[in-house]
């Protein structure tokens, strides 16, 4: 017996474009309702009014948006703040300044550090790797490991819960593009790697089930004088990230994916062309993301699609209500201000609902729902050559 498959039967009603995210009929803002992430079956919708045009919002559900550089640094790893989790990802913003004079081991799923800023020396299992701003670095599952900061080191971590951190399918562009594993670097057991090993007792920080047990060791178990194999930590910056675009098209989110955990992706969003095509959308579409939550940390760069955001504030728009541009940048649909977008930030695209850790309404930016509240809003106007 054949698998279930979606309902499919596409159909067209009332004025409507025959491109999804251009030739929008004149007077309308588009909206797209789809199913797995933009993978599945999808309409576009064309309203009067922008989608995102409500006046308030009450209850539990709405967008939200925190200042993670106002959170209090932590004291370890496993003590820095929760961002949000569910139960196949934990994101921690976490800050260290000093050395650190223990290690950590995650018993619990494989570690993706983004490090937002800083830089400094990690040292792991398998040697010694240099990291700074704008690195991912992936850890597999129970990998000890520890920094040594150069300049204070304030770092995103994400963990895939008993999972493991894989590259997402390029499809028809080829395994190369986006960025060639060449470009992945991995650690190597030199000269500064051989100089911290010792007989000096040190301590090591297992975390399992969210427990964290201590395992005391008389000397430096980062010992090792050889490995071989597949298995490693992987260093890409974004600045080596190619992104794909279309100069007629603007891409789904979809496109930037950089890491795929279990029931989650990570996506990175890197400089790149603004489309050309003077009848193509060039600011995020208005969507209903309906499968996902979708979370946005802002690591550096003007964020076009988004009004009073910086570097190191994040959103999460839980699954359940239409999202898009803000009315400013709205403005600016049809328009081609410059030849390159400017931003650097990484997604989280979660399967299942997160939850907020517990000391995020402290840095929360309660009046974000509002930010999208435009009195009067008016479509952009279209081109002459997009108008019916």
């Amino acid at each position: 017996m054949a698998g279930p498959r979606y309902i499919s039967f596409p159909r067209v009603e009332g004025r409507s474009s025959r491109q999804a995210h251009a030739d929008l009929p004149a007077g309308t803002f588009e909206r797209e309702l789809g199913k797995e992430g933009f993978f599945g079956p999808a309409t576009m919708m064309y309203h009067r009014h922008a989608p995102t045009g409500w006046t308030s919002w009450s209850g539990p559900l709405r967008p939200r948006a925190f200042d993670l550089s106002a959170l209090d640094a932590g004291t370890s790893l496993w003590a820095a703040p929760l961002v949000l989790s569910n139960a196949r990802c934990a994101m921690r913003f976490w800050r260290v300044a000093e050395a650190m004079d223990h290690l950590v081991r995650n018993a619990d799923g494989d570690e993706l550090l983004f490090v937002h800023d800083g830089a400094g020396s990690l040292f792991c299992d398998y040697g010694h790797l240099r990291v700074a701003k704008g690195d991912y670095v992936v850890l597999p599952r129970s990998t000890m490991w520890r920094l040594e900061p150069d300049s204070p080191m304030a770092v995103l971590a994400i963990e895939c819960t008993n999972g493991t951190y894989r590259l997402p399918d390029r499809g028809l562009v080829g395994r190369h593009a986006l960025f060639d594993e060449a470009i992945l670097d991995v650690p190597a057991l030199d000269e500064p790697f051989k100089a911290q090993q010792g007989e000096t007792p040190w301590t090591v920080l297992v975390k399992r089930r969210n427990q964290v047990s201590e395992v005391t060791y008389p000397f430096n178990p980062l010992d090792a004088v050889g490995w071989h194999g597949d298995l490693a930590p992987v260093r890409l910056n974004v600045k080596d990230i190619r992104p794909l675009s279309s100069h007629r098209y603007h891409v789904p989110p979809s496109a930037h994916t950089t890491w795929v955990g279990e029931r989650f992706v990570v996506c990175t969003f890197v400089p790149r062309p603004f489309e050309t095509d003077p009848r193509a959308v060039k600011v995020p579409f208005f969507h209903n993301n309906d499968d996902f939550d979708e979370v946005i940390f802002y690591h550096d760069g003007d964020f076009f699609s988004r009004d009073n955001i910086k570097p190191g504030m994040l959103t999460w728009h839980p699954f359940g209500f239409t999202h898009g541009p803000h009315p400013k940048a709205l403005g600016r649909m049809y328009q081609q201000p410059k030849a390159m977008t400017d931003e650097y930030a990484v997604m989280i695209d979660a399967r299942d609902p997160l939850e907020a850790g517990p000391g995020m309404a402290a840095v929360e930016l309660t009046s974000y729902a509002e930010s999208w509240h435009s009195p009067g809003a008016v479509p952009p106007d279209a081109p002459a050559e997009a108008a019916e």
